[in-house]
């Protein structure tokens, strides 16, 4: 009977001794396997979005020069200042092409066009020269290095006389619009704005 209890006692204290094996030792490592496994697929989804920033990076620096030549590009046609002597220039230079006689130009101030986040800058011209020339100047205008929108045009008979068979000589006024991103080149701004004085450029001899 003893014997008998003995190997009772001998079987119930070594399922208690399993119990507790895997209580501490089995339980632990299947937590830290479980912790190691969910700590690997965070490791490789940072991994995958490392993997995808870093291809990015690498099509940014492939793109970088493609890109600064459309910024310069934008920037020539929309520059980041209102440079009234450069867009007078061009105007001058778009008439000097046509082979305009006589010619003046009166830039007014900037106004924003809060539509286009671009400030507008107006520019009244009087041209003198014949039907061809007046045609291609405001194709050259229409074509400038700078983004320039014609407004109105209104067309007469020059003072000047034609010589006889030779093609009438005209008179264009009219308006254009240029434009800069500097959203305050009005009144009081810095660089500063037009002050609405007008420049003429007659031709030699007019």
């Amino acid at each position: 009977m003893q014997g008998r209890r003995a190997t009772i006692i001998v079987a119930a204290v070594g399922v208690v001794l399993a119990i507790l094996m895997v209580v501490f030792l089995v339980l632990p490592k299947m937590n830290a396997v479980s912790a190691a496994d969910t700590e690997l697929e965070t490791t490789k989804a940072q991994q995958a979005t490392l993997l995808s920033q870093l291809a990015a990076l690498q099509q940014a620096q492939d793109d970088a020069d493609a890109n600064r030549k459309i910024i310069a590009s934008v920037e020539q046609q929309i520059p980041p200042t209102a440079d009234e002597p450069g867009f007078l220039q061009l105007l001058s230079g778009a008439a000097t092409n046509a082979g305009i006689k006589l010619w003046q130009f009166t830039p007014g101030q900037p106004v924003l066009n809060e539509a286009i986040n671009l400030s507008e800058i107006p520019v009244t011209f009087t041209v003198k020269g014949n039907y061809f020339a007046l045609a291609e100047y405001l194709y050259n205008l229409e074509t400038l290095p700078r983004v320039a929108k014609v407004q109105t045009v209104v067309v007469g008979g020059a003072d000047d006389s034609a010589a006889a068979g030779s093609v009438p000589f005209l008179q264009m006024t009219g308006s254009v619009i240029l434009y800069t991103s500097d959203t305050s080149a009005g009144p009081g701004s810095v660089p500063g704005a037009s002050d609405g004085s007008s420049t003429s450029s007659p031709a030699p001899g007019a």
